[in-house]
């Protein structure tokens, strides 16, 4: 990851998900440690670019709060490590992660969707069922963060995709927000025809997020969800078969042009396509919640921005990836690291957090007002509504996984191709 303020680093992580796991663990060259001067020190390993403790770092300031709140109660030193791969070169976030915490190097870790997986299947993280803060955690977090039946990862927040439109433009060709994928279609042939030579802007790794929400709209909202699930996981159901109807709507977004695949699959995320949905040249992009709450992302707009959920047959579907911090199952300051998670996930942390940040909180207790814009995709949530890009009761992992096949689409697979390649993933969960 390119070094950026830890808002756009940790969009930039969610987004690399990469399943892979590095060989024998060595302190990697990006890697900054702090030594440890504290009788009582818990080692937390996230891409927070923050080696001091008590240095100034406004970007983490709802987070250090937390923080601070678990070493005052406490009396302990939370030890930052962090990692940042240089221009996309050297080993993901998520490697580095994999290969400490196999090697019980630190105490705590924030994890992406995969590792949480790997990890929790590997029996590499404690069970955090047992804390406090657990019992107020909203039903979708111990569904997406439980693996063989353990709590292996909690979140400070809940983080949330969905369609950023351009209402003026919208407004302007009559055209209503799209709820179904023929509806979406509809609203993209308008705009071509009017002149709008890419009416979805994409980057290479978020276009999932239609895939998702079209392959799983029932699965999560059809009342069926544990069934369905333990028929992937057994492999009576093909995940193939749920994937493929969110894959021909790409291939036939690419097709029409409505998505330029070819910038797509060489852009990272917004800044391939965020110049564009400013510039009021695309009025279609898809980005994360907090995307919405900042300067330096799409939370000044000089025209109406509404975030959406993507079309689906159960129409606007927010799409929902679950990140968490975990703790290593034999961590050195194991007792300790349970402790600081049980205070900064705890409602009064959360409440810090979520108040801070404006973003939605994984207690069931704790609920935020949003800025305007977000408002349609909050609601949808609210009631319930949404998919889980990633869940770590599936034995195939989903959003990084996803995403691979999805590149491979825009390079020109076959969409047979990327069904054979979620067949192989399946075939090789299953042994």
């Amino acid at each position: 990851m390119r070094k950026r303020n830890w808002r756009a680093v940790w969009a930039a992580v969610l987004a690399m998900l990469l399943l892979a796991s590095c060989g024998g663990h060595e302190d990697p060259k990006n890697l900054i440690s702090q030594e440890e001067g504290e009788e009582r020190i818990v080692n937390l390993f996230s891409p927070m670019e923050k080696t001091d403790p008590n240095a100034e770092n406004v970007a983490r300031a709802a987070s250090d709060l937390t923080i601070a709140l678990a070493e005052e109660r406490l009396g302990v030193t939370v030890a930052y490590k962090t990692y940042t791969a240089e221009n996309y070169q050297d080993k993901t976030y998520d490697e580095v992660a994999l290969d400490r915490a196999r090697n019980d190097v630190d105490d705590l870790y924030l994890l992406n969707p995969d590792t949480i997986l790997a990890l929790g299947a590997e029996g590499k993280l404690a069970d955090l069922s047992g804390l406090d803060s657990a019992k107020n955690l909203r039903e979708i977090i111990r569904t997406a963060n439980t693996v063989d039946g353990k709590l292996v990862a909690i979140p400070q927040e809940v983080v949330a995709y969905g369609l950023f439109v351009n209402k003026d433009l919208f407004d302007r060709y009559g055209l209503d927000l799209p709820e179904t994928p023929a509806e979406f279609l509809e609203c993209c042939r308008v705009f071509k025809e009017n002149g709008i030579e890419t009416p979805v802007g994409a980057n290479r790794w978020w276009l999932e997020t239609f895939v998702f929400a079209q392959a799983y709209a029932d699965l999560y909202n059809g009342g069926n969800t544990e069934a369905e699930i333990a028929a992937l996981n057994s492999g009576e159901a093909k995940y193939s078969d749920y994937m493929r109807p969110g894959f021909e709507f790409l291939r036939e977004l690419m097709d029409r042009g409505y998505i330029d695949a070819g910038k797509a699959a060489v852009s990272e995320a917004i800044e391939g396509e965020g110049a564009d949905f400013l510039a009021q040249k695309t009025p279609i992009v898809m980005a994360y919640w907090g995307a919405a709450n900042t300067e330096t992302a799409y939370g000044k707009t000089d025209f109406e921005m509404q975030v959406i959920g993507f079309p689906s047959s159960r129409g606007q579907m927010p799409v929902m990836p679950m990140t968490g911090f975990g703790v290593g199952a034999n961590a050195e300051h194991r007792a300790d690291a349970m402790k600081v998670l049980d205070v900064i996930t705890s409602d009064e942390a959360l409440r810090i957090y979520s108040e801070t940040n404006r973003v939605i909180s994984p207690s069931k207790n704790v609920k935020v007002d949003c800025v305007p814009a977000l408002r349609p995709l909050n609601d949808r949530i609210e009631a319930g509504v949404y998919v889980l890009g990633s869940n770590a009761g599936m034995k195939v992992e989903q959003w990084g996984n996803t995403c691979l096949i999805v590149r491979e689409l825009l390079n020109g697979a076959t969409v047979d191709e990327c069904m054979e390649a979620f067949d192989e993933l399946q075939a090789a969960a299953l042994g």
